[in-house]
């Protein structure tokens, strides 16, 4: 029988996250911090437009594109928090989550051939879909020592005359580090110099504990040659509404909206009828998450003081990434040991590229209760483990 599969498909490996996430599905008493998802509820504010919108039949698609009322109000949105304005009717396309989003933005722009500069470890998505689009993918290995910022100096090193598209994921996921604006405009230089265009994922801009984001678009120079990729899964607590946005050059977005149009048609109706009142209204909602999440991070900080465990400050996202080299076990041994004595999981490190080795990500998306109770365990754990060195 001939092979039914197409063997790019094959190649690309499975989610490292979605390993543990399985295992603890089915592991009684299991605690897990793997998974970044808020665990608050979608504010009622926002469910209640959706809800009304679908008693009053709004159930029909809507423009490829997207609702031209939230088409509006994300343009005043970003104008608003980071100083950015597109045009509603051609520089803007709702997508199914911010992952649709980085899919087409991928297929739209590469040849194959073009190689795709991915600064890890980041998430997930990224490397399988710059291969899905015949792209290139070339790693840029981030460093602890420079709290896993992307430097000038790295981005320098690793272009070369095939490199048309930098992915700039920041906050980050899985280490919670930031770009500041004094890192983005040394960036900036250097992609202008090349003549490259940005992926910026901003979907954790909201979620920022040192200064407010800064969007590298809003760099002079740099708005027509960057996509910026945001939703409302992480800042607004709607990850199961599938809701996100791409902003960008018309030239590029146009593009776009063809992929979009063939694979989609349009983004859910009562997601985006639910998105506007998010935008118009939900201000306070978002500074109250981060608040929260604040303390959730410098609680986590504290605990590994205490219990002597390695972690860089992180400044966004909600995330952090302690150092696990002491103990000698790679990220996935330490990892799948944690779960068996402690019945806790956490994501190995190389879950987001093989340079994530010797840490883990732990997320704290979860309450402050189920955190002091993970933290005891883990420090169980790691004092055990020091035990037997």
């Amino acid at each position: 029988m001939r092979d039914p599969l197409n063997k790019t498909i094959v190649n690309i490996q499975p989610s490292g996250i979605r390993k543990f996430f399985d295992i603890v599905s089915e592991m009684e008493d299991a605690l897990s911090l793997g998974v970044g998802e808020p665990d608050f509820d979608t504010p009622w504010h926002i469910r209640d437009e959706g809800i009304y919108s679908l008693e009053k039949g709004k159930t029909h698609y809507t423009s490829n594109s997207g609702l031209k009322e939230l088409k509006v109000e994300i343009d005043r949105y970003l104008t608003r928090r980071y100083g950015l304005s597109y045009d509603p009717d051609a520089e803007i396309i709702v997508t199914v989550g911010g992952s649709e989003a980085i899919d087409i933005a991928m297929r739209a722009m590469l040849d194959p051939g073009d190689e795709v500069l991915i600064p890890q470890p980041s998430y997930v998505s990224y490397l399988p879909c710059a291969v899905l689009a015949n792209g290139t993918p070339v790693v840029i290995e981030l460093k602890a020592e420079n709290q896993f910022r992307l430097t000038a100096e790295e981005l320098e090193a690793a272009i070369t005359p095939k490199t048309k598209l930098l992915v700039l994921p920041f906050p980050n996921n899985p280490t919670g580090g930031v770009m500041e604006k004094k890192d983005l405009e040394a960036i900036a230089e250097v992609i202008i110099r090349h003549d490259l265009f940005v992926l910026s994922d901003e979907i954790y801009s909201e979620l920022t504990y040192l200064e407010n984001h800064v969007s590298i678009a809003s760099i002079p120079g740099m708005r027509e040659r960057t996509l910026v990729i945001n939703g409302f899964s992480k800042s607004y607590a709607m990850t199961g509404w599938r809701l996100g946005y791409v902003c960008g050059p018309e030239v590029i977005i146009q593009q776009m909206l063809k992929i979009h149009q063939y694979a989609i048609m349009c983004a859910p109706s009562t997601s985006q009828f639910a998105a506007v009142a998010a935008l118009k209204n939900g201000d306070a909602d978002v500074a109250g998450m981060r608040e929260e999440y604040n303390g959730r991070r410098r609680y986590l900080l504290h605990r590994f003081e205490e219990m002597g465990l390695s972690c860089f400050e992180p400044f966004g996202a909600f995330y952090v990434f302690p150092c696990i080299q002491e103990f000698g076990m790679t990220s996935e041994e330490f990892a799948t040991e944690l779960l068996k004595e402690q019945k806790l999981a956490v994501v190995p490190g190389t879950a987001f590229g093989a340079c994530g080795e010797g840490f883990i990500r732990i997320s704290y998306a979860y309450s402050l209760k189920n955190l002091k109770t993970a933290m005891d365990r883990m420090e169980t754990f790691v004092t055990e483990l020091r035990k037997r060195k």
